[in-house]
C-alpha cells in the first residue's frame, strides 16, 4: 500500500512540473516568439489609442461605417459571455429574430437591392466574429457612400483590400475585418474619432 502512494505521489509531482508548468511555458513562449501581435491580443491602435483587437468583433452603431453581424455574446459582442444562443434551426425564436434582423437590415440599407446577405441576420457561433462576407459589405457600400460621403467605388476598393482569401487557397472563406475596414473609411473621411461600440 506505500509503494503505491508513493508512485502516486512521484507521478503526481512529474505530471505538475511537465504538464502544469512546462507545457504551458514552452506553448507562451512559442506563441511570443512565433506570433507576438496575436499572443498580445492583436490590438489595433489609431492616433496611439487603442480601439479594439482584430481577434474580438464589436458593435458599430456609427453613421457612415460598416456594420458587422448580430452577436448572441451575453447583450451583444460582450466578450465575457462568449457564445452562440444554442437555438436550432426548427426554433421559433431564431426565425424571429433572423426576421427582425432582416427588417433592420432593409430599413439600414434602402440603397441595398440584392437579397439581405445570410451574415447580417444570424449571429456567428462564438457571438464575437470579427469578420463579415464581401458580400455583406459591398451591400451596405450605398448606405456607407451615402452617410459618409465618400464615392462608392472608393468604398468598394477598400473592401477588395480588406477581402481575406481563403488560407492556402482552400480553408475557410473570403472574409473582411469590419473593425479594419471602418478604421479606413474613417482615415479616407480624415475623421479623428474611433469607430464607437
Amino acid at each position: 500500500m506505500k509503494d503505491h502512494v508513493l508512485v502516486s505521489i512521484r507521478l503526481l509531482v512529474v505530471f505538475t512540473l511537465l504538464l502544469g508548468i512546462a507545457y504551458p511555458a514552452g506553448v507562451w513562449a512559442v506563441g511570443r516568439v512565433a506570433f507576438p501581435a496575436a499572443a498580445s491580443g492583436s490590438f489595433v491602435s489609431r492616433d496611439g489609442k487603442v480601439v479594439g483587437s482584430a481577434l474580438i468583433g464589436q458593435g458599430a452603431a456609427s453613421p457612415g461605417l460598416f456594420r458587422t453581424r448580430p452577436s448572441a455574446a451575453g447583450g451583444g459582442y460582450d466578450a465575457t459571455a462568449s457564445g452562440g444562443s444554442n437555438l436550432g434551426p426548427t426554433s421559433k425564436a431564431l426565425a424571429d429574430r433572423v426576421v427582425a434582423e432582416a427588417a433592420k437590415a432593409r430599413t439600414e440599407n434602402p440603397g441595398a437591392t440584392a437579397p439581405v446577405p445570410a451574415d447580417a441576420v444570424t449571429a456567428s457561433g462564438s457571438g464575437l466574429d470579427p469578420h463579415v462576407s464581401p458580400g455583406f459589405a459591398l451591400w451596405q457600400v450605398p448606405r456607407v457612400a451615402k452617410e459618409s460621403g465618400l464615392p462608392a467605388a472608393d468604398l468598394e476598393a477598400m473592401v477588395s483590400r480588406r477581402t481575406e482569401r481563403r488560407f492556402l487557397g482552400l480553408f475557410g472563406e473570403p472574409r473582411i475585418n469590419v473593425l479594419l475596414l471602418n478604421l479606413d473609411v474613417l482615415a479616407r473621411r480624415g475623421a479623428s474619432r474611433p469607430p464607437s461600440p
